[in-house]
């Protein structure tokens, strides 16, 4: 039988993923001209990934060093992407 973790992870991730499609359509259409986005948003878009999922790959592994369930090391991976989506959903929505 599942716990708890494996609903809050799921929760997490079913999250990060409509955060990151909401980033992705913002972004496009800040490119398209339709909506509000800084000159350096394109830039920001690349330079962004490499550090995420280096620490989302230092959690997940730490946390299975740490002989973490299956549950908290999806965890450890999900926190770092999550949280750059997160604030880069809260950012992009804003008008200006």
């Amino acid at each position: 039988m599942y716990g708890q973790g494996y609903m809050d992870t799921t929760i997490g991730a079913m999250r990060m993923m409509m955060e990151a499609q909401a980033v992705v359509t913002y972004r496009v259409l800040g490119m398209m001209g339709f909506w509000p986005v800084a000159p350096s948003e394109n830039w920001r878009m690349t330079m962004e990934k490499g550090p995420a999922f280096a620490a989302a790959q230092q959690g997940a592994m730490a946390a299975m060093i740490a002989g973490k369930t299956p549950d908290l090391v999806a965890a450890a991976w999900l926190k770092p992407i999550g949280g750059k989506t997160r604030s880069n959903q809260r950012r992009l929505s804003k008008r200006r």
